[in-house]
């Protein structure tokens, strides 16, 4: 039976029609690279204040990651590079997630690494689909 065939399955409950589909990939990459932003921001500019873990990190990596953040999250942000800038910074996030939180535990929820693996993936997410409408680069 070729799948030209197949009946097609419908749930018949949406809570969110699949026609917002591409603003909410446009939000979702915006909300990230603003907050994504906000740890470059941190590091290099000490807004906001109170990032416990900077005193610990060594100048040389602080720079780059702060840098990393900064000018990857306002790309991002805009839409701009946004396939080649979201994989640069999945592989970011990961190489972040193993070299300061698993060294810890195996798991996110007791080594704080939640939000790096989760930026690791809508990184990972975005570098497939792309910025959606809402960007300078739209695809």
């Amino acid at each position: 039976m070729s799948s030209a065939t197949l009946p097609r399955i419908r749930s018949g409950f949406t809570v969110i029609s699949g026609s917002f589909a591409p603003a909410l990939q446009s939000i979702l990459r915006i909300m990230t690279g603003l907050l994504f932003l906000e740890h470059g921001t941190g590091k290099l500019i000490g807004f906001p204040a109170g990032l416990p873990f900077i005193d610990k990190m060594p100048a040389g990596l602080l720079y780059t990651t702060g840098t990393l953040e900064l000018v990857g999250g306002a790309l991002i942000t805009i839409g701009l590079f946004t396939r080649p800038v979201a994989f640069v910074l999945s592989g970011f996030m990961a190489v972040a997630y193993f070299m300061a939180h698993f060294p810890m535990s195996f798991f996110p929820a007791v080594n704080f690494g939640e939000l790096a693996a989760l930026y690791c993936f809508v990184f990972l997410y975005l570098a497939a689909a792309g910025a959606g409408p809402w960007a300078i680069d739209r695809d």
